[in-house]
Order: structure tokens, then C-alpha cells, then sequence
């Protein structure tokens, strides 16, 4: 597989792993093994340094033992800027690590801002950034999490970016948080706000139009909200889900069926915590983590097929 995947890349390596899933790289500290981050501690000490080689080898255990079954990871930014310089270099290096095994990476930024500075973000997470004459990729990652609700003055710089790095976006539609209705639930003119922002996004995918339907222009919508997922796959056929909410915020398989067509695409359903920390459900031996999480990855692979079906290409 290309290291350089547009949004029909990650939908080649759903259908070829048959497997509509992502592993969320979001790692607390204490998700992290004893042994590991004793390994870290005694070499750079109880420090930001410390902690992200510690998280850095505990995430590269995790791709190495899911790329042959699950075809994403989705590591959220906050988890390493919260180590400073540090942690943001485990961000890049875990981004090019997944990526060297197969991976499709998409970063959790939801990055948000209009004009300059928001070609700044789709520069630093999608693009390239000229430094005399060379260009460098900041960042890894093939997509990107948005908040799209600034409008297209927040959007249209990352579909330039987008077409120019053959990347795609997922723009906030229906999150999966319970306060998330607060706003995104209020109807204007009789329509649902989350409802709009989604025919935004079926809008915006006209610029980055894929070859099985999909636009590289995709939708985060909550797998908590089974009812909003079946309106809005029959409302935007054209926009690929992301979806977060599965297994720890509580939703089942059955919850997210109906984010799917036909031929069994139409989104990828994201868990963290539930492939994080396997082993400590598991309750085996630490050094088994990896192990855990790959069974965890295979029991939700095959719960989730089991709604979807076999997947084909269009």
C-alpha cells in the first residue's frame, strides 16, 4: 500500500482487511504498561521525555500488533501535547511509525480557525511547509478532525490543501458527547443543525470527489446517536463516517449498522480505551498488552461485521 493515502486508499485497506475499524492512539499515562515506563524512567527519568518514550514504545507495540488486521489508527493530539516538545515528537513518530507498517493515520486535531491561520493548521497536520528550498511534512497523517463550524471560511484552505496532498478531513457533524445536542440538536427553519453542517460537508466533498463514491470531505457522527446515523447516511451518500462512541461511551454494533450501505462502507468505527487497555480487562500478564489488543480488535472486528456484511468496492 501507497505510505501517501488519499480517503479511497483507507477505503481499499477497509475492504482489503475487511475490517471498517480504527484503534484510537489516545494514551494516558497509566494506560502504559509498568514495565515499560519503569524501561523509560531509569534511562530519561520521571519527566515529560520520560513519559513520551514510554508512550511512544507502547503505541509502537500496538501497531505492530493490529496493521495486519486494522487498517487506521486515529491518535488524538491532546494526549501528546500534553508532554510538551516531547510528546509532540511522539505524535510525528508514531504517525510515521503506523504508516511504514501500512497504516492509515488520522490525526484527532479538530482543528478550527479561518483564513491564514487555518492554512497554517492544513499545512502543519495535511501539507508541507517550505523552508528555503526544501519542503518538509510536518506532520503525518492522511486526514484530519475538523470543526467546521466557522463555516467554509474554516474549510475551504484544508480542500486546497487536501487536493494539493491527496488528504481528506472528517468535520465535526453528530459528536458522541451527551451535552452535544445543546446546539447541534437546535432546528433552524425545521432542520437540525447537525443535519446542516452534514449537507455542508456533502457540499464541500464536491471539491475532493473519490472513486468509490466518497469524498475526501468526511463526517464525525457519534455512534451514541444510532437514529442521527441512519437519517444522515440516507442524506449524505457521498460522505464517509468517522465514528467515535463505540464500546467505553457505550454503544454496540447494532448502534452503527445503519452507517453502512449496500456494499458494507460508509464508515469507520473508532475505539481507544476498549484496545488500549485490553490486557487490564483481560486481566492478563502486562507484557501481553499487545496481545490483548489485537483479540480486542478481532472481537470487535467480528461483532461489527457481523451488522455490516462483506465489504466491496463499487
Amino acid at each position: 500500500m501507497d505510505t501517501k493515502m488519499s480517503m479511497d486508499n483507507l477505503l481499499r485497506a477497509i475492504c482489503e482487511k475487511q475490517n471498517p475499524t480504527v484503534a484510537g492512539l489516545d494514551p494516558k499515562l497509566d494506560y502504559v504498561p509498568q514495565y515499560i515506563k519503569d524501561k523509560a524512567f531509569n534511562k530519561y527519568g520521571e519527566t515529560l521525555k520520560g513519559a513520551a518514550k514510554a508512550i511512544l514504545e507502547f503505541n509502537k507495540c500496538l501497531i505492530d500488533a493490529l496493521h495486519e488486521v486494522v487498517p487506521a489508527i486515529k491518535p488524538q493530539a491532546a494526549y501528546y501535547e500534553m508532554y510538551g516538545t516531547a510528546g509532540m515528537k511522539t505524535l510525528y513518530k508514531t504517525q510515521e511509525y503506523a504508516r511504514s507498517r501500512g497504516m492509515y493515520v488520522i490525526t484527532d486535531g479538530k482543528r478550527n480557525d479561518i483564513g491564514t491561520t487555518m492554512e497554517a493548521y492544513a499545512a502543519a497536520h495535511l501539507g508541507k511547509v517550505k523552508v528555503g528550498n526544501e519542503e518538509y511534512e510536518p506532520f503525518m497523517g492522511d486526514a484530519l478532525t475538523v470543526n467546521g463550524y466557522l463555516g467554509s471560511d474554516g474549510i475551504n484552505p484544508l480542500i486546497k490543501v487536501c487536493k494539493e496532498n491527496d488528504k481528506g478531513i472528517f468535520v465535526l457533524v453528530k459528536t458522541s458527547n451527551p451535552s452535544s445536542g445543546e446546539l447541534q440538536d437546535l432546528l433552524i427553519d425545521g432542520v437540525p443543525v447537525y443535519e446542516r453542517m452534514g449537507n455542508m460537508c456533502e457540499k464541500w466533498g464536491e471539491e475532493l470527489p473519490g472513486k468509490y463514491g466518497y469524498s475526501g470531505v468526511g463526517a464525525v457522527v457519534g455512534a451514541t446517536y444510532p437514529e442521527q446515523i441512519a437519517e444522515l447516511r440516507k442524506k449524505l451518500p457521498h460522505t464517509f463516517f468517522l465514528i467515535p462512541g463505540y464500546g467505553a461511551q457505550g454503544a454496540t454494533a447494532k448502534d452503527i449498522a445503519a452507517a453502512f450501505d449496500a456494499n458494507g462502507l460508509g464508515g469507520i468505527v473508532n475505539s481507544s480505551r476498549g484496545i488500549m487497555t485490553a490486557y487490564k480487562k483481560e486481566g492478563c500478564d502486562e507484557r501481553d498488552f499487545a496481545g490483548a489488543a489485537f483479540r480486542e480488535a478481532l472481537r470487535m472486528r467480528d461483532e461489527i461485521m457481523g451488522f455490516v456484511g462483506k465489504i466491496q468496492l463499487p
